[in-house]
């Protein structure tokens, strides 16, 4: 009879972004081949931080971690580790992104596989999450040390089947750590002026508020605003609304600039600063009044 014992471990999943996208575009045995070895990637990964890989199925992998804090590191390197691949086969395209998602909680342990309310979770998170997103829950958060703790941010809450009441949902922010941002509840329930910020770029439109707290900028499709330039990074910058304010956050290599009511300028180097009234964005460029393929915002009440 198969031994069945209950422990408590963190619970992993990683799941590569549009693989049936791949599929299309590389044809069968690339895209295969390539998936393979992002699989092997995250899997050392796992390895490397105190994990054990549960399985593989697809496109996905699932791992389990001793420690809420051992999770983290892993879920920071496996998103970083797909950076550097290269498709010889096609090298303009550029490596697939993943989603990660995890929760710290008790599983049944069966035949090297684990079961239970935490598995499910777990799961939820990696479905919530964005590309390049790291999902957990606010009960994972309040475990972690500092150093982890500080670079994660509330993000919403949602039900879970089986689950009573909602689950808060937190956001490890990986590619700009050193940049905190901490909202805790109280500030959340804090009173803040109601107004919005639009942005516009070639024919792209899109509007941030307290429905909508976060819009990525960047090269890669995945982000809100798209912007297929050479100087911009994968993932270039976001902006966030933060109670009633808007910020601009550089996670770049070339950096982003601001003009800021035609007068204010602003050279951000993975830093933020916050946005007021109207004006311009440059990814990896200078943005000036009468400079082209800039981004414009407007903040309106």
């Amino acid at each position: 009879m198969t031994e069945r014992k209950t422990e408590m471990v963190a619970i992993l999943f990683a799941d590569i972004a549009k693989s049936t996208a791949l599929y299309e575009t590389l044809g069968d045995k690339i895209a295969q081949n390539l998936i393979g070895r992002c699989l092997m990637l995250l899997s050392d990964a796992t390895i490397r931080h105190g994990g054990r890989v549960i399985k593989t199925i697809g496109d996905e992998i699932m791992s389990t971690f001793s420690t809420p804090d051992d999770v983290v590191e892993a879920a920071m390197e496996m998103q970083q580790c797909l950076e550097d691949i290269t498709i010889e086969e096609k090298p303009e395209i550029a490596a697939p992104n993943i989603y990660v998602g995890f929760h710290f909680g008790p599983v049944i342990n069966e035949g090297g596989d684990v079961f239970g309310d935490a598995v499910n979770v777990a799961a939820r998170m990696v479905q919530l999450a964005k590309e390049r997103q790291i999902f957990t829950t606010e009960d994972t958060v309040n475990m972690l040390a500092d150093k982890h703790r500080a670079n994660t941010r509330w993000i919403d809450q949602t039900t879970i089947k089986g689950k009573g009441g909602e689950i808060k949902i937190y956001e490890v922010v990986w590619e700009r750590q050193d940049v905190t941002v901490m909202l805790d509840e109280d500030a959340m329930k804090s009173p803040a002026l109601q107004c919005r910020l639009e942005l516009t770029y070639a024919g792209q439109e899109l509007i941030i508020d307290e429905s909508r707290p976060t819009a990525t900028i960047g090269r890669q499709p995945h982000n809100d605003i798209v912007v297929n330039d050479r100087r911009v990074s994968r993932s270039h910058a976001r902006i966030e609304y933060r109670r009633g304010k808007f910020f601009l956050v550089d996670q770049s290599t070339n950096g982003t600039f601001a003009l800021i009511q035609g007068k204010k300028n602003l050279s951000l180097k993975r830093d933020e600063a916050q946005l007021l009234g109207d004006g311009k964005i440059g990814l990896g460029r200078e943005a000036t009044a009468d400079g082209t393929d800039l981004v414009d915002f407007v903040i309106k009440i």
